[in-house]
């Protein structure tokens, strides 16, 4: 499905019925990510994933993009769907977003998941990494990213042993658009610190995290778990940044949700 707002065309999908829960997916893919989880927890939740501006199916404009700009456009589809309030879960680049909803819309914010993820906002090496990518997807293509982002996505095991999970993720990050992964990581290098929201973010928040994620470790996770009130810190073993097992993430949702 889509809808137009914020000037653009935003491609979002609507499953299952009961309390709504709000995906947010990593840089460089798409919804597609969550398919495991929509199919394990649709049967117990209204499932909204979306497609963030210059991913998937949605446009991918050629201009500068910007974290609260994806807020505001989360916000704008939960307005279209009439969801006052959803629980939210965004992984990575996904968790970037979460902060800044949560600075500009904390009253829409039921609970939090924060997946392999972190506050702080890039150092000038981090800021330099990333302007260094964006000229690599200019110059070389979507293949490229493709190369770079699957060893820090995923945990050695997995490259190794999970080629389907390869193929996947893949073809996720091959089917973005230029534009779109560009300006990704304009928005990324450009976003605020929000080590000093930590302590006001009064929803109930789980933090979850991959046990050799190279990309944001454990100690990332455990910051941030020690400055939010009332929330809970899951490290699950034997994940990457992304490759985290589709039940044990599930059952950690679930033990989360009905606390």
């Amino acid at each position: 499905m889509k809808v137009h707002i914020n000037g653009i065309d935003l491609a979002y999908s609507d499953q299952g019925q009961g309390a709504p829960l709000v995906l947010i997916h990593a840089f460089p893919l798409n919804r597609a990510m969550w398919e495991p989880q929509v199919q394990a927890l649709a049967t117990h939740h209204r499932i909204i994933t979306v497609d963030l501006r210059g991913h998937g199916e949605s446009d991918a404009p050629m201009w500068h993009y910007t974290l609260e700009q994806f807020a505001d456009d989360v916000k704008a589809l939960l307005d279209h769907l009439t969801i006052s309030q959803a629980t939210f879960v965004g992984l990575s680049m996904g968790g970037y977003t979460l902060f800044a909803l949560y600075r500009k819309y904390p009253e829409r914010v039921k609970a939090l998941v924060l997946a392999d993820t972190r506050a702080q906002a890039d150092t000038e090496e981090g800021k330099a990494g990333r302007f260094a990518m964006a000229q690599t997807a200019y110059t070389k293509g979507t293949k490229a990213i493709a190369d770079l982002m699957l060893p820090k996505l995923l945990s050695q095991a997995s490259l190794e042993k999970r080629p389907d999970l390869v193929d996947t993720l893949r073809g996720i990050i091959m089917r973005n658009q230029i534009s779109g992964i560009v300006g990704d990581l304009m928005a990324m290098a450009e976003r605020p610190d929000s080590t000093s929201l930590l302590k006001d973010m009064t929803c109930p928040t789980l933090v979850v995290v991959g046990q050799d994620d190279i990309a944001t470790p454990p100690s990332e996770a455990k910051f941030m778990a020690e400055k939010i009130p009332h929330s809970r810190l899951e490290i699950i073993p034997n994940a990457g940044h992304a490759g985290v097992p589709p039940e044990n993430w599930t059952i950690e949702y679930v033990r989360f949700s009905s606390t």
